[in-house]
């Protein structure tokens, strides 16, 4: 009887505290404030950004030519060349956290992130397959999603059994992840020289050399996707419940849990088109949001959109200006952070299964 009913648990349901009731939600009241504390953080990180380069400009000048006024040259150094990278990293920060927001709420687990599951990996093979073929870079966000769908059922099939955990699709995920990542360096190390450039990036994630067309072909799908995302998140919070509460309330629970899936695959894979298989950012910032904020609500879900693209944005400053190595990507930078958080969550996990098991 027990199996049975933690089978019908969501899967790695005690990794994650169970949602609050209603009338009672711990930091609930700071979500407004560690809002406005982000916005601020993005407002400096983007005069940083644009105000900073081979050739420095003060930072009022900087944010004058942002919106197209004052000196011709700075407007174009500012428009054309500093604001895109900018914007890139800002929309695939977004993008990536609140993917991994939805698939860490859905799995009940907090290893379940794009980038550990597979599907950042996947965005990219599809992404440098497409690059291949001689595709335009406006064409680049269609071949990521297609590549982040294929590493979803390349999950699906590998590692979908009937009640299995979390930890077994993470696993699974990462090998998925690890097999489409050395696709794309072979790939990448079979192309002509004037592509491998280029393709660069799919290996490790970078902002660099992005333009407004590539800007504005991903960004304007992640921001459909993260308004899906705000409207299905009743959705969510009924799934919360367990699934024989959310059927008793009318909510198809198989329909909602795919439609979660796909806009998180869709979020993560577009934000993958801009900058490659960045790490951390989906893993760490739900965690760091639930830590700050409490439990999940809209204004959480508002709050990691912002946390990351203040962190993405931050992590290639950093991987710009502070590190001793000049033009590393800001893959590397966040790779760094990811791989010990991944480390201590993999510990954690495991310990929770093997107390869960006594």
């Amino acid at each position: 009887m027990n199996d049975a009913v933690r089978s019908r648990q969501p899967l790695g349901s005690s990794s994650l505290p169970p949602a609050p009731a209603a009338g009672r939600r711990p930091g609930r009241g700071r979500t407004p404030l560690l809002t406005l504390a982000g916005l601020v953080v993005l407002c400096a990180l983007v005069t940083v950004s644009v105000a900073n380069g081979d050739m420095p400009l003060p930072p009022v000048e900087a944010v004058k030519g942002l919106f197209g006024a004052g000196n011709a040259g700075t407007v174009l150094v500012v428009q054309e060349f500093r604001a895109p990278r900018m914007a890139a990293a800002i929309v695939a920060g977004a993008g990536l956290a609140v993917g991994g927001a939805l698939l860490q709420r859905l799995f009940r687990n907090p290893l379940a992130s794009p980038d550990v599951m597979g599907v950042t990996g996947g965005a990219s093979f599809g992404a440098v397959a497409m690059l291949a073929a001689g595709a335009s870079q406006a064409m680049m966000p269609l071949a990521a999603l297609g590549g982040g769908l294929l590493a979803a059922v390349l999950l699906g099939v590998f590692g979908w059994r009937s009640g299995t955990s979390v930890t077994r699709l993470v696993l699974v995920g990462l090998a998925v992840q690890a097999g489409l990542s050395a696709a794309v360096s072979f790939m990448v190390v079979s192309f002509p020289t004037e592509l491998a450039g280029s393709a660069l990036q799919w290996t490790t994630g970078s902002v660099y050399g992005r333009t407004w067309t590539e800007v504005w072909s991903a960004g304007g799908a992640v921001a459909v996707g993260l308004a899906l995302a705000f409207v299905l998140h009743r959705r969510l919070a009924v799934l919360d419940l367990g699934d024989d509460s959310a059927g008793t309330l009318g909510l198809n629970t198989h329909t909602a849990r795919l439609q979660v899936l796909v806009i998180a695959i869709v979020l993560a894979s577009l934000a993958a088109a801009l900058t490659g298989p960045v790490a951390f950012v989906a893993l760490a910032v739900p965690h760091m949001v639930r830590f700050l904020a409490g439990p999940p609500t809209a204004g959480t879900l508002a709050l990691s959109a912002l946390a990351g693209a203040v962190l993405l944005l931050a992590s290639d400053l950093v991987a710009q200006y502070l590190l001793p190595v000049s033009g590393l990507p800001v893959g590397v930078v966040t790779a760094t952070l990811g791989a010990p958080w991944l480390l201590v969550l993999m510990i954690r996990q495991s310990s929770s299964v093997n107390r869960s098991a006594r």
